[in-house]
This record gives structure tokens, C-alpha cells and sequence, in this order.
């Protein structure tokens, strides 16, 4: 037996096994005290997933390379995942119809506000360039975002942290905002979420109620086809 005592730790850190099941564990932890709080805004796993995995890697001096070895097999299946939204949306078809040209008319002016109101914001707090290309897209599911970022020249990586930073915070204050508004209609606060913060914002919809996640899915993706779209056009005429 080696005389190490961290000989057995500096062989698991290597292995892409330990990560996925930190991972795994970490992240149920977190949906398990969400559950016990009632799902409190404020309890959201994917936040307190983040941190904790984020203080742990600090701590064991892990590199993002090495943890993402194992976590890459949790990001492959966002693909599917973001697939198997169409489920729900399927069942819910006829209410979806019913609302079809509110929902338009929603998503022209969320995508541009969210477009629009971060890349102004951006260039008043004087930003590099590069950052506010990486910024324009956040609001939309993370691969896409990540594409079109790259398609822009800019930073796909800060794509990414906007992206995810957006989500959460979406996923923490659309109830409590649809409920200051007095917005009871699920369908309408289903879309808001998924139209301003993506698969974490729709993931959110679920756990308050089927039809307002259905209605996020649809806005999620809807969103990311328009947002394709709009931010090179919005990129050429505002960004300096």
C-alpha cells in the first residue's frame, strides 16, 4: 500500500467517472432541498449546484478541464432534453394554437427587448467589443448562444457564464414578478420564463405547472431561432 495518503484521491481525481457522479450527487442534494423548501424561488438547484461544485474544485484544486472529462456526459444530454420538451408540447397543441398570435407578437418584442437592452447597456458602461458580442446572445439555450458567438468572433466562453447567470436569475424572480404584476394566466408567465431565460427558466415552469413549462419550451425555442437572427442584424446597426 502506498504510503500516500492521497495517492487514492489523485488517481479518482483523474478518472471522468468521479466528476459525473459528484455531479450527480451534488445536484440531487440541491433538488432534494429545493423540494423540502417547496421549490422556493430562491432554492433553485441549478444555482447552489453551481457553488458547491464551484467551491469544490477550488478547494481540490481541480481544473475545469479535468471536472468537464466527467460532466460532459450530464452537457450531451441537453441535447435530448431539450428534444423531449416537444412531449408536453404535443399534449398541450390545442391551448397552444388558441394563443398562437399573442405568442408572436410576445416573441418579437422579447427577443428584441433582450437583444437590444443588453447590447445599449453594454456599450454605456464602455465594454470592450468582444465582450459585447459574447453578451448579445444570452438569452437563449446555452449551445445555441455558444454558436452564435462564435459566429460573431466573440467569446464563447462568456457567452456561456452570461447565459447561465441569465437563466438563473430568470428562474429565481419570474415568480415573485408574476405575481407582483397579478399575472395568473400560465401561459403567458410559462412563456415570459422560457423567452427570457431559457432551459433553467423552463425547467423552473415545470415545477410550478405543466401548461406554463410547455409554454416555456415553446418560448425557448422560438427564441433561439429569432435570436439567431436578430443579433447580427442588431449587432451591425448598434455595436460601435
Amino acid at each position: 500500500m502506498s504510503a500516500n495518503p492521497f495517492s487514492l484521491w489523485v488517481y479518482l481525481s483523474q478518472t471522468p467517472l468521479l466528476w459525473l457522479t459528484v455531479t450527480l450527487v451534488v445536484y440531487a442534494i440541491a433538488d432534494a432541498a429545493s423540494f423540502a423548501t417547496h421549490r422556493h424561488a430562491l432554492m433553485n438547484p441549478v444555482l447552489h449546484s453551481i457553488w458547491i461544485l464551484g467551491v469544490f474544485l477550488y478547494l481540490t484544486g481541480t481544473s475545469y478541464t479535468v471536472y468537464f472529462s466527467g460532466a460532459q456526459f450530464v452537457h450531451f444530454l441537453l441535447g435530448p432534453a431539450t428534444v423531449a420538451l416537444a412531449v408536453p408540447l404535443y399534449e398541450s397543441r390545442k391551448l397552444v394554437m388558441s394563443a398562437i398570435v399573442p405568442m408572436l407578437m410576445a416573441l418579437m418584442v422579447g427577443s428584441l427587448t433582450a437583444i437590444v437592452s443588453v447590447i445599449l447597456l453594454s456599450e454605456a458602461a464602455g465594454l470592450p467589443r468582444d465582450v459585447v458580442l459574447s453578451l448579445a446572445p444570452k438569452s437563449v439555450t446555452a449551445g445555441v448562444a455558444m454558436g452564435i458567438s462564435e459566429m460573431l468572433g466573440a467569446n464563447p466562453a462568456i457567452t456561456a457564464v452570461s447565459t447561465a447567470i441569465t437563466g438563473i436569475m430568470g428562474a429565481i424572480v419570474v415568480t415573485p414578478v408574476m405575481n407582483a404584476l397579478g399575472i395568473t394566466d400560465f401561459r403567458a408567465r410559462g412563456f415570459a420564463a422560457g423567452l427570457a431565460s431559457h432551459g433553467i427558466g423552463t425547467a423552473r415552469a415545470f415545477q410550478v405547472n405543466e401548461v406554463a413549462g410547455a409554454f416555456a419550451g415553446i418560448a425557448m425555442g422560438l427564441n433561439a431561432l429569432v435570436t439567431s437572427l436578430l443579433v447580427p442584424i442588431a449587432v451591425t446597426l448598434l455595436v460601435k
